[in-house]
């Protein structure tokens, strides 16, 4: 028997029964995908098949690899002889994944020795690792080469090269291409495809992304509360789902309905109220072409002119406008590298730019921080675990926000209720809170000085589809209940569809094309526009000339995003 047979018999936590028995199997050179929202039970059911659970949880059940059965409740000693070697695990984020301080080719050298179990001579190994890079479109170079000095796109190529080293008959891929833009996700998901056919091994893959699933997988397994509710080939699913949560999921997901109206409709899980919700048109969705237009006949809130940021010899920004006006909501689009975020990080202060202006409500301000105030700008971030302080609570945190604004700690129960959490999330720790409720915290956070501008970077990149149209909604309605401008930076164009009045298209530190959203994402003049829309229709992904693509571009000095 050939081929990858899983059969979970369920995964225990400490607060009981957290994934529910299922099984499944995967023939060599297929992919099964598991989707479902966050908290669904589908990174649990990846990580217990390379012996990965968190302290406190276990699992029962079986893993056959080509007929080789291995026990999930054996111990870790027994897990090393099949983790790295019949069974890979490629995570998420690369930068973490892989070490800071050491060169991409030893990381890779370190699995090929582990897989021959010896020393491997300098000069065998060196070609050897040239070898893997080039499998995976990177040339001999990188090798010498550490992480931060790649751009995303790269640095997911060599998190491959290390994990395919060992030749696995399975791969399993936990959300691989949510940091990064649409073009790279593309690339690497279908290099990925290649390499499987190329080697006859099976792929899992845990997504959140139901654009990239169809296409790229044979077999799809929607869970839900730890148990597998539609199963079935992917296509069927996604085209003509029949349970109705797969169509919530599937209504969620704005790279589906990236051909949808903008500010297409959302619906979903409110997983701050924890019921069901068919949400329609936010009220903020109703009034954008208003808002945008009255936006556009008022002085602009801020007003960048010809901004230029350099690290060392590159130059990241290269003469950059942009205006954002009271009460509008900008997109910022681009590829990883574009500088996109470097632009919003000279605006907030937390970059000093080297040349043009920034103006803030007609004043021009000095680079850096100190020349804003709190009641100015506040910025959201990616990921609100690593933004929130995990020690303090959800109170003290915004007790403290409140403080630098000025205002009295009585407004916390206040805050909670504007970004649709309950009073007693304040005694809670983000570690206790879901991903969806810990950006809510992160977005009452900025908004408890009462800013005329948030800058959100990539603020919905790393939820869940439900959770992300939950999110998007929330900041239209901030818009129009606050009179709060939004910056919004994105590699997603779907996700910019949704929720902004105009885009910026930023392609190596310069503006290509701007204009009102629907202009641009549906008729783009530009042709990287055009490329950046044909890569958001994911389904179909193009393979662009490699010329626009920023992996093939560097040249070993970093590359901000």
């Amino acid at each position: 028997m050939t081929g990858i047979d899983v059969t979970l018999d369920g995964i225990e936590g400490p607060a009981g029964r957290m994934v529910e028995p299922l099984s499944f199997a995967i023939a060599p050179a297929a992919s099964l995908a598991l989707i479902g929202e966050s908290g669904s039970g589908k990174t649990l059911t990846a990580k217990s098949l390379v012996g990965l659970l968190p302290p406190g949880f276990r699992a029962a059940g079986t893993l056959r690899v080509d007929g080789r059965e291995h026990r999930l409740e054996q111990t870790d000693a027994s897990w090393r002889a099949v983790r790295g070697r019949e069974v890979s695990l490629l995570l998420q984020d690369p930068f973490t994944s892989l070490s800071p301080v050491h060169r991409c080719g030893p990381q890779i050298a370190w699995t090929l020795e582990a897989k021959a179990g010896r020393r491997l001579p300098a000069r065998e190994l060196d070609a050897e690792v040239a070898r893997r890079l080039a499998e995976v479109n990177l040339p001999a170079r990188v090798a010498r080469a550490h992480p931060h000095e790649l751009s995303g796109g790269m640095r997911q190529r060599v998190a491959i090269a290390a994990a395919l080293a060992s030749d696995p008959r399975l791969l399993i891929a936990d959300e691989p291409t949510t940091a990064l833009d649409a073009s790279n996700q593309a690339e690497i998901l279908d290099l990925l495809r290649e390499l499987q056919h190329e080697r006859g091994m099976a792929m899992l893959l845990i997504s959140h992304d139901l654009g990239l699933v169809r296409g790229r997988t044979d077999e799809v397994l929607v869970m839900r509360h730890g148990e597998v509710v539609e199963r079935g080939a992917t296509g069927r699913v996604l085209s003509a789902p029949e349970h109705q949560y797969t169509k919530a999921l599937i209504a969620a997901d704005p790279a589906l309905a990236l051909d949808a109206p903008v500010h297409a409709e959302t619906s979903g899980h409110s997983e701050a109220s924890g019921h069901s919700e068919a949400s329609g048109h936010s009220e903020a969705s109703e009034h954008a072409g208003a808002s945008a237009t009255d936006a556009a006949a008022a002085a602009p809130l801020v007003r960048a002119t010809g901004v230029v940021k350099r690290f060392g010899e590159r130059t990241v920004l290269g003469g950059v406008d942009l205006d954002v006006a009271a009460g509008e909501i900008v997109g910022i689009v681009g590829e990883s590298g574009s500088g996109k975020s470097t632009l919003a990080r000279c605006i907030a202060g937390l970059e000093r730019e080297d040349g043009g202006t920034i103006a803030f409500d007609g004043a021009v301000l000095a680079p850096g921080r100190r020349s804003r105030t709190p009641g100015q700008m506040q910025i959201v971030f990616q990921d609100p675990y690593s933004s929130l302080n995990p020690m303090m609570t959800i109170g003290q945190i915004l007790r403290e926000a409140l403080a630098v604004g000025g205002r009295p700690a009585t407004e916390i129960a206040g805050l909670l209720e504007t970004v649709g959490l309950p009073a007693d999330a304040a005694a809670k720790r983000p570690a206790q809170l879901s991903g969806g409720q810990r950006q809510r915290v992160a977005i009452a956070r900025a908004l408890a000085p009462r800013p005329r501008l948030l800058i959100c970077d990539e603020s919905v990149s790393a939820l869940d589809v439900q959770v992300q149209a939950q999110i998007l909604e929330l900041l239209g309605r901030l818009r129009e209940e606050l009179g709060v401008a939004i910056l919004f930076i994105s590699h997603d164009l779907a996700v910019v569809r949704r929720i902004a009045d105009t885009v910026t298209v930023v392609w190596q530190g310069r503006v290509v094309e701007q204009g009102p959203c629907a202009r641009v994402l549906d008729a783009p003049v530009e042709e990287y526009t055009k490329l950046l829309v044909a890569a958001a229709h994911r389904d179909r992904p193009p393979r662009h000339d490699h010329t626009h693509s920023h992996d093939h571009r560097t040249d070993g000095r970093t590359i901000p995003a």
